[in-house]
């Protein structure tokens, strides 16, 4: 019950502080609450046990994720109120599919309000039913811009945000398998098929604009290209809890992860090393961008596969101790480090936004003289 009134306490600061200052997120920003999602319930409950969510620390991690869950969901609201949502979140057609991160930030809060607070059954039932619909919404907002990509032949765009329609379509499965236990084998069946439909798609669509452009790994290299091994990863996941794919074809699946893991972290530092070489050490690696955050979940997301999965793997036992030994770490310095660069960019955002307003203020000052 403390720990429920702690999450209304926040919410309702929540309320205020977006009313008064009207703040608007990137389509994507939801990823931070998938990444926490992931981070606290695959990577450190597969790591320290469920104990870990029995004492304070596990439990305010969640409180905090589901107060972030609903700022994020306020500020799309204010958006809608205030006539901006198309602008900010519909208008650019790649920016689009960013619109994923909402089903599975709600997929992952949906789950931990699920752990963190059983006895409130009706609020996350009626969570999943309404993550339905916003799924349902996207699908069709994705369908119709694929068709309208290949139509105009415009790959030079497409990134791994496209990818997102595997994970959003996954998340959902994860969810309701989680609320509702015994879910239908069809519609389980159904929405892993169609999941693994998007991620082929979408790999056709990247590698169009890879193969067919010209292009430079400093500039169009895209941050959001890992979710390449992470839309498999939850698709693994996906495919463990609902108990309808064999475990022959999930090993087969967590291999070409891995494989594919390793060839575009590969790709990633040597784009680290060429960028630090162009633009210097600082403006290489400490700079913030939301899209970031699909790091911090591809790979928190492969480590919970892996450890879900490591005693069917069937291989050296080396490579998955090392991944279950090691990975936990590189994940927490992962959000360790984009932590400290959100903060960063919230409270140098926020200080221009002060000067901006204090020079608003003089100019319409009576005093005021040019």
């Amino acid at each position: 019950m403390v720990y429920l009134l702690i999450l209304i306490f926040l919410i309702v600061c929540i309320i205020f502080l977006f009313t008064f200052k009207k703040i608007y997120i990137r389509t994507s920003t939801m990823a931070m609450v998938m990444a926490f999602g992931i981070v606290t319930q695959g990577v450190l409950l597969n790591y320290f046990g469920i104990q870990f969510f029995q004492h304070i620390f596990g439990k305010i991690l969640c409180i905090m994720n589901l107060s972030l869950w609903f700022a994020f969901i306020l500020s799309l609201l204010r958006a809608s109120l205030d006539g901006r949502f198309k602008d900010i979140h519909y208008s650019n057609v790649i920016n689009r599919f960013g619109i994923g991160t909402w089903v599975a930030g709600t997929s992952i809060s949906g789950i931990l309000f699920y752990k963190q607070f059983s006895n409130w059954g009706v609020i996350f039932v009626i969570i999943s039913f309404i993550n339905i619909v916003l799924w349902s919404i996207y699908i069709g907002i994705s369908v119709k811009t694929f068709i309208e990509i290949s139509r105009t032949k415009s790959y030079q765009n497409v990134h791994g945000i496209l990818l997102l329609t595997t994970v959003s379509t996954q998340s959902i499965v994860l969810l309701l398998n989680t609320v509702f236990r015994e879910f239908p084998v069809i519609f389980n069946l159904a929405l892993l098929i169609t999941g693994i439909c998007f991620y082929l798609v979408c790999v056709f669509f990247i590698l169009s604009r890879y193969i067919k452009n010209s292009w430079s790994i400093e500039i169009d290299w895209n941050n959001t290209n890992c979710i390449l091994h992470g839309a498999l990863s939850i698709s693994g996941v996906a495919c463990i809890i609902t108990g309808v794919i064999s475990i022959d074809i999930i090993r087969w699946i967590w291999r070409a992860a891995l494989i594919i893991f390793i060839a575009v972290e590969a790709i990633e530092l040597y784009r680290l090393f060429r960028r630090v070489k162009q633009y210097g050490f600082r403006d290489a690696i400490f700079v913030y961008d939301v899209t970031q955050w699909s790091r911090v979940f591809t790979f928190a997301m492969f480590y919970t596969f892996t450890a879900l999965f490591h005693t069917h793997l069937l291989i050296g036992s080396f490579v998955i101790d090392t991944i279950l030994k090691l990975g936990v770490w590189v994940v927490i310095i992962l959000l360790m480090i984009e932590l400290m660069l959100s903060l960063g960019d919230a409270i140098k955002t926020y200080k221009q936004s002060y000067r901006e307003m204090g020079k608003e203020n003089e100019l319409s000052s009576p005093y005021f003289k040019s």
